[in-house]
């Protein structure tokens, strides 16, 4: 269970959000939607560890996790609104790249993780393909195999459906319906209200706290 009490971000003087509260439970997937620029991704890249908090605190499953911004775990998978993917690599390297080289996983053994998680996505024939051979669902799916290739206890999205057509919106819902099957907790920053509605047990109206 992820559980943010009075988080506090701000810029200078300037506040983006004061004493947000905010739970998770085990195996939710939990969509947090608002207009753009209140302080969403802000919030998100706070849990992820890439970014600091000027106070409060975050916890899973009743233990405090840094928000000073310098975090390494993987406690939070974080799947980046343009993918972020090494173009250079192929999918199984970008997908394996993390596990060998942070969690010293042996290359065999990460391979061999990569292939049943892209089995699993209905990506196993792209595995040698680079970035720009994919369509953009396809992205989004081998960000999605490589944020779960560290073994978060949490898997986070930053507006996962932004720039994609409806096909792909539609396969993006199917990976995010699966992953809960399996009970995986997932946190969606998104815009996309339809979508949000479609994939999420809860919505949490970023807007709303905030104003409170």
């Amino acid at each position: 269970m992820l559980t943010i009490k009075n988080l506090t971000k701000m810029y200078d003087q300037n506040v983006i959000f004061k004493n947000l509260n905010l739970t998770v439970q085990e195996g939710e997937v939990l969509s947090i939607v608002g207009p753009s620029g209140i302080g969403k991704t802000t919030l998100i890249k706070i849990m992820a560890g890439l970014e600091p908090a000027n106070g409060g605190e975050i916890t899973i499953n009743n233990e405090a996790i840094s928000i000073d911004g310098e975090r390494s775990d993987a406690n939070i998978g974080l799947i980046f609104q343009d993918f972020n993917l090494f173009p250079n690599f192929t999918v199984m390297d970008n997908i394996t790249l993390a596990p060998v080289n942070v969690n010293k996983v042996p290359a065999e053994k990460a391979k061999e993780q990569a292939l049943s998680l892209l089995e699993s996505l209905g990506m196993v024939d792209k595995a040698d393909l680079y970035p720009y051979q994919l369509s953009g669902g396809q992205k989004q799916r081998v960000a999605i195999a490589r944020a779960l290739a560290m073994n978060p206890k949490i898997l986070a999205y930053d507006e996962p459906t932004s720039g994609l057509d409806e096909s792909s919106t539609k396969q993006v819902a199917e990976v995010v319906k699966t992953l809960k099957s399996r009970g995986v907790t997932q946190v969606i920053i998104t815009h996309d209200q339809f979508f949000a509605e479609i994939v999420s047990d809860r919505i949490f109206d970023f807007a709303k706290e905030v104003a409170r």
